[in-house]
């Protein structure tokens, strides 16, 4: 496993942050790549707490939301279902969450998703100072302040189980 670097790829997250004019870095990991923040985190160096999920999950009437969380925690799905007033809520299957979002499992980004779906974030990722979140494929993380998930309308929840 190569030691992360700036990359120049691209991706319609980075594409998105680009015409948005918001700023970023972007890591990308090489080879074989397992699709977990612990693996990830472990090729930044940095705490798992630091790299944020992106979980794209449904509702009953199959409407899709995203939830970013961080790597070393679990979403409550009783309470996100309350903050989100429906009776059911899951974890999308493929088809939903890449046709709402435009990405495959493992390099889900809220950067350049297809969709107008709702994004909430854990309430404790609006207080770190940078983080590292998917930048559109499996392998390339963002870092990014939590600033910029404000300019895209991510709203905060308490979502930890």
């Amino acid at each position: 496993m190569k030691k992360p670097e700036k990359s120049a790829v691209k991706t319609p997250a980075t594409l998105f942050l680009d015409r948005q004019k918001l700023p970023y870095e972007v890591f990308e990991c090489t080879g074989e790549i397992e699709g977990t923040a612990e693996f990830m985190a472990n090729f930044l160096g940095v705490p798992v707490h630091e790299v944020i999920k992106s979980i794209v999950f449904m509702d009953e009437k199959n409407k899709g939301y995203m939830v970013l969380q961080h790597g070393d925690q679990t979403i409550d799905a009783k309470v996100l279902r309350k903050i989100l007033g429906v009776k059911n809520v899951r974890p999308a299957p493929y088809e939903f969450a890449h046709k709402w979002t435009g990405y495959e499992f493992g390099g889900t980004s809220p950067f350049g998703i297809k969709a107008n779906i709702p994004i909430y974030a854990e309430s404790s990722i609006f207080k770190m100072e940078t983080l590292f979140i998917n930048g559109g494929k499996r392998g390339v993380n963002l870092k990014i302040t939590p600033e910029l998930l404000q300019k895209i309308g991510v709203k905060p929840a308490e979502v930890t189980k």
